[in-house]
């Protein structure tokens, strides 16, 4: 046989094969996996219930800036007219001053801080009751897919997208909280844990809620 037919059968022969390997893969998707990944970050950043949730967060967060900036301005001015009361004053006395002025900056700083640590404790507090009310839904889809288990994708090397099911969970979140006016926020009521979906015999039960970010 001839060098040139001999490398035109063996590259017929590998583009079979690669079709042959292309059609099996294809099959081998149509079958449920029971593993199933989620990006945690963009199912939160995509959804109209969470969305609601950090612009309430983000109103409040712009309140306490303008509220430190009003507190900054009136500091100044109050350090101001006592460095001009300065040389007219009794050394004891503006020492006295000075101290009083001094806890009181301190005393506020330690204030503002606090409203600062509390707003980022009731942002991580909501997201975790947004996640804790979109676990019926996850759920659904768990076992639609036949799945046990659902990984954070952000900590798998690699997977194949069919059993992505982020923007799957985001429309049906969506759509579930689309004309929902309870939707989770600050302040709101902690919700009722959901009750428990009988699982069929031979069902492996039920699915895990997301794991936290």
């Amino acid at each position: 046989m001839r060098p040139a037919r001999r490398i035109r059968l063996a590259t017929l022969g590998l583009a079979a094969v690669l079709s042959a390997g292309q059609a099996s893969g294809q099959e081998a998707l149509q079958f449920p996996s029971p593993i199933l990944t989620l990006d945690q970050e963009a199912l939160y950043n995509g959804s109209l219930a969470a969305e609601r949730i950090s612009e309430e967060i983000e109103r409040r967060g712009d309140e306490l800036a303008a509220e430190n900036r009003e507190i900054e301005a009136r500091l100044v001015a109050e350090e101001l007219e006592l460095t001009e009361k300065r040389p007219t004053m009794d050394p004891e006395a503006f020492g006295q001053l000075a101290d009083a002025f001094d806890e009181k900056v301190q005393r506020l700083r330690a204030e503002q801080d606090a409203k600062t640590r509390e707003l980022q404790r009731l942002r991580d507090r909501e997201r975790q009751t947004f996640l804790r009310r979109i676990s019926p839904i996850l759920g659904e889809i768990v076992r639609e897919r036949g799945a046990v288990v659902v990984l954070d994708r952000r900590s798998v090397f690699l997977s194949a997208e069919s059993i992505d099911i982020t923007q799957e969970a985001i429309d049906r979140i969506n759509a579930a909280f689309e004309e929902d006016e309870a939707l989770p926020g600050p302040d709101a009521p902690e919700p009722e844990p959901p009750a428990p979906v009988p699982t069929a015999p031979g069902d492996p039960g039920q699915p895990p809620s997301p794991a936290d970010p």
